[in-house]
């Protein structure tokens, strides 16, 4: 009789077990399912804090069409904070700048933009000459155009009754009159770029304007990421503890180019706009791209008109 009750013990201490364990299995499910959820929300709250930038109102901001039919901004005459003190040496000393106005593309040049112009002036074409996958993944027609140099990107922006920007032009049209670091903001935001990574969505190249939460003040698309784009600018390391405080144009010559904006390549910290590269002018890579500027007096021939 006595072992008769130890079994039943044993037998309902092991059915206790059984279902203590098959609830704990549930409640880690279910601890599981709402952690997951929490992250879903948290990355959907973050998705939301830059598509919200979608809601500005860019129209204040003059527009007008180049002659090869893509829109530009008019940003405004006056001041803006040029460099940064927290930055690399040759982004310091953080000093004030006075530009006149003028006019510069919304969006980064396409593929098929430049093929146009290379098909009318019978240039060659851009080539990939380092690439680690199949190059058909940068080739894309709607892509922003690379693997141009200085002097084909110069060449570029004339043909289209352009010209280069300045590099003071070009941090201006990114930041807007204040000190933020990013065309949005100070904090890198992850979907508002096309940068190192696929967070964003994009490994490689992206489409110009495929982030609407990354816009700068202006209305402009890409400004951080993407492509780096050349300006017309001489590079000198020490140049901003010299530079007029009126519409500088950079070292009068050398065979270092300014090239700005970060790439798809960049980290958060070099896609800062700020942040200045240099490369020789017959370059060309994978992550270089244009963007053309215009004087408001239509005199572009030579940005120090």
């Amino acid at each position: 009789m006595e072992n008769k009750g130890v079994l039943v013990g044993s037998i309902i201490f092991v059915f206790a077990s059984f279902v203590l364990m098959i609830g704990l299995l549930v409640y880690e499910s279910y601890k599981s399912k709402q952690m997951k959820q929490l992250a879903q929300s948290i990355k959907t709250e973050a998705r939301a804090s830059a598509a919200s930038a979608t809601a500005q109102d860019f129209s204040m901001y003059k527009t007008k069409m180049g002659d090869e039919g893509r829109e530009m901004v008019q940003i405004p005459e006056g001041p803006f904070t040029m460099g940064s003190q927290d930055g690399d040496p040759d982004e310091m000393p953080e000093h004030q700048v006075f530009l006149k106005g003028f006019f510069i593309d919304r969006k980064e040049v396409t593929q098929e933009e430049y093929l146009r112009f290379a098909k009318m002036t019978k240039r060659q074409t851009p080539r990939i000459e380092v690439f680690e996958d199949d190059q058909s993944k940068l080739l894309q027609p709607e892509f922003a155009a690379m693997s141009v140099s200085w002097d084909e990107a110069a060449a570029y922006c004339k043909w289209a009754g352009k010209r280069l920007p300045t590099e003071a032009e070009w941090e201006k049209a990114g930041r807007g009159e204040g000190k933020r670091k990013y065309p949005w903001g100070d904090k890198f935001v992850t979907n508002a770029a096309n940068v190192d990574g696929s967070e964003d969505g994009y490994k490689y190249l992206a489409p110009p304007g495929s982030f609407e939460g990354g816009r700068s003040p202006y209305g402009l698309y890409d400004m951080t990421g993407n492509v780096a784009e050349w300006v017309a600018d001489s590079y000198d390391e020490g140049y901003y503890k010299k530079s007029p405080y009126r519409d500088p144009k950079g070292p009068e010559s050398g065979d270092l180019k300014v090239v700005r904006g970060g790439s798809w390549r960049e980290t958060e910290h070099n896609a800062r706009l700020s942040k200045r590269f240099a490369a020789k002018h017959w370059r060309t890579d994978i992550t270089i791209g244009i963007r053309c500027a215009s004087s408001l007096d239509g005199a572009d021939g030579d940005p120090s008109s």
